[in-house]
């Protein structure tokens, strides 16, 4: 065991979960084209909109009769505008295996006050999809930011289910295959793997979705906020750029680089190999070493974007501690910025592979990774 540093430092070591890195193209003369101090509600501002909405559909493959709007608060305002405008109509299931999924069960439970049922799996591991009854609506996260663990597929989702499937993607969206015929309400935020900055959430609805919410009211009010309908009839201008609040246009630019940016690495088939490669660069690092692991347990389950770890050698004592100093070793040393594992996830670490990382700097952080390890190893003795 040694504990000499390696030579050679990542060129970005942000392997943060979210915001995420930027596309490595990218510097602020990205955002020179930003109607800054416009209207968004004037030409300019509808247009560069309706651009995100188009590109965001090209990019991820979306089909043409789902509705895609761009909405406040991030992922968390998109889901929740889905669980408030939705539910209550069928019964529900809520299934869970990672914090925010657990997130998503409070809500439905405590503040919706329905009596769902829940489904969990421990971190590593997933919900058995045999199990879920999808006659009822079903709330679920596609990929565990915080646990690294995600639904391989969409195959065990029937096509002919009654009810809806609500399916929260946003580190999912761009990385992984979603099953769109399988899936009736996607939530994103543009700031995981296309690296976009926070505060804005994706909504798409397929037509089994705007059906239930031009045909059922809610037993509890809908703050404005969360209003998809007026009068009975789906708000239209809501899925062409006609936000119900003020975006920023700034970041409306920012994500319109990012899709472009997105059509030249390949479109989705590119982002999805990308994120595919600096996954595999750690999970072949991991198979040659008998002290880290993969938190998923289930290699068809390991999630290419949040990939989390674990330390497996029995002589640490302390386990969060010990994650939290190695954490603090890589970022003290600039090889790898907020890789500490989620405040609600077992200790470890949690490395962004998402498609704007390049796989050479995940190459170039594993030895630091392993000086860290054995430095923080040789101080607890």
């Amino acid at each position: 065991m040694t504990t000499t540093k390696p030579a050679a430092l990542p060129a970005n070591p942000r392997f943060s979960s979210g915001p995420c890195a930027k596309p490595p193209t990218w510097s602020l003369e990205a955002l020179s084209d930003a109607p800054v101090g416009r209207s968004h509600r004037a030409a300019i501002g509808k247009k560069k909109l309706k651009e995100a909405i188009d590109l965001t559909r090209e990019v991820l493959g979306v089909p043409a009769d789902y509705r895609i709007g761009i909405v406040p608060a991030s992922d968390t305002g998109a889901v929740e505008m889905a669980l408030w405008s939705l539910l209550g109509a069928r019964p529900v299931e809520m299934l869970a295996w990672e914090s925010f999924g657990e997130g998503w069960v409070t809500d439905v439970v405590k503040q919706l006050k329905l009596d769902a049922e829940i489904k969990k799996a421990p971190y590593g591991q997933i919900v058995d999809f045999a199990t879920v009854d999808f006659d009822k609506d079903v709330v679920f996260t596609w990929n565990g930011t915080t646990s690294g663990v995600r639904l391989p597929s969409g195959d065990a989702i029937p096509a002919d289910r009654a009810g809806l499937t609500i399916c929260d993607a946003t580190s999912a969206a761009f990385a992984q295959d979603l099953a769109w015929d399988k899936l009736d309400v996607v939530t994103f935020s543009w700031q995981k793997v296309l690296g976009g900055e926070g505060g804005h959430g994706v909504l798409i609805l397929s037509p089994r979705a705007v059906e239930r919410l031009e045909s059922y009211t809610p037993a509890w009010p809908l703050p404005k906020i969360f209003r998809l309908t007026s009068k009975g009839k789906l708000i239209e201008g809501i899925f062409v750029g006609e936000t119900i609040n003020t975006p920023s246009m700034l970041c409306v630019e920012d994500y319109i680089f990012a899709l472009n940016w997105a059509k030249s690495v390949g479109g989705f088939t590119g982002l999805q190999a990308r994120a595919d490669a600096n996954s595999q660069a750690i999970f072949d690092f991991c198979a040659t070493r008998d002290w880290i692991d993969n938190l998923a347990e289930d290699a068809a389950t390991r999630s290419n974007t949040s990939v989390c770890l674990k330390f497996t050698n029995p002589a640490i004592k302390d386990g969060a501690a010990f994650a939290k100093g190695v954490a603090k070793r890589l970022e003290a040393e600039g090889a790898a910025l907020d890789a500490a594992s989620y405040r609600d996830a077992p200790a470890g670490l949690r490395v962004w592979c998402g498609a704007t990382v390049e796989t050479a700097d995940v190459a170039a952080m594993l030895p630091w990774l392993e000086w860290a390890y054995q430095a923080e190893l040789a101080a607890q003795a």
